[in-house]
């Protein structure tokens, strides 16, 4: 396993980090899952306090409680559950944060959480309020770093001009380019770290059968995954493939997978860092026309 810098932070993680919303309802073989995860190399593990009622986080702090300094664990803040759980509501203020904090870190078992993001966010947020909840918290020693979890350019661009984030977390695969319209070269400016999440589109470019996905059709679908596994031979795996396309950017420093089963975990790991060359890169951004964001611009 490789590992990068998050932007301007001492944050190392796994190229490869493990998306904790997938976890199944068993806890034991979800302990068991996530350390085996760490046992081959993972070290960068994402939840939020939004996953199952909180409780992927008490998962989370259980599996690594004893070796807490050996893994890297970031949290999500901003979506609060209602009394009776009949859904959430967004609440981005810093009297919030400074709440919410307080139960992520008894559920994870740890006196710090080394990445604490914002869980979405508009351009209509109390921003100023929001970056403040994040600085009070690093000066406590509660959090060690804050970043944002947005796929909105218009908001990305207010806390990299208003903020200290070293990371931004957003959706980008080789079936959703929307980042590299702006958004990745501004964060690549900026030094600050990207964490791609869907990279694997759900499995479309994998294994899954083609459908409609975001303004792609079925057959747009099956061109790209099609050109996803023409390039997959020999020693390199679809898998292999379909990541290594987002780290052909020097913007990426993970991607975050979701994993529910061992048998999707030993997929996964068998991304082995062998590049794609820039030829290939090109035969995969030729499959398709890249897509645009349409809103939140």
């Amino acid at each position: 396993m490789n590992y990068r810098k998050i932007g301007k932070s001492n944050l190392l993680v796994s190229e490869i980090g493990f998306g904790c919303m997938s976890l199944g309802e068993d806890n034991n073989e979800n302990i068991k899952l996530l350390r085996e995860a760490e046992n081959n190399g993972i070290n960068y593990f994402d939840t939020a306090d939004l996953y199952q009622k909180g409780q992927n986080e008490v998962i989370l702090g259980k599996a690594f409680r004893d070796i807490r300094k050996e893994v890297i664990i970031a949290t999500k803040v901003g979506n609060k559950w209602r009394d009776d759980f009949s859904g959430w509501d967004w609440n981005p203020s810093k009297s919030y944060i400074l709440q919410a904090v307080e139960q992520s870190l008894r559920r994870l078992q740890t006196d710090y959480i080394d990445l604490y993001q914002l869980h979405g966010g508009t351009i209509d947020d109390p921003i100023d309020d929001t970056i403040s909840a994040f600085e009070t918290l690093k000066q406590q020693g509660k959090i060690l770093h804050y970043g944002i979890s947005s796929i909105r350019p218009n908001v990305i661009r207010e806390y990299v001009n208003r903020s200290e984030i070293i990371s931004v977390m957003m959706q980008y695969s080789l079936l959703d380019r929307r980042p590299e319209e702006s958004c990745l070269k501004l964060l690549t400016n900026n030094n600050i770290g990207v964490l791609a999440r869907g990279t694997l589109a759900k499995g479309l470019l994998i294994d899954k059968p083609a459908t409609d996905y975001l303004n792609y059709s079925t057959k747009e679908v099956e061109i790209t995954a099609n050109a996803v596994k023409s390039l997959s031979q020999n020693n390199r795996s679809v898998v292999n493939t379909a990541i290594g396309y987002v780290f052909k950017n020097s913007a990426i420093c993970s991607s975050v997978v979701g994993i529910r089963t061992f048998e999707q975990l030993e997929v996964v790991l068998g991304y082995d860092s062998n590049p794609i060359s820039e030829n290939e890169y090109q035969l995969l951004e030729g499959s398709m026309v890249a897509n645009t964001y349409d809103q939140h611009r």
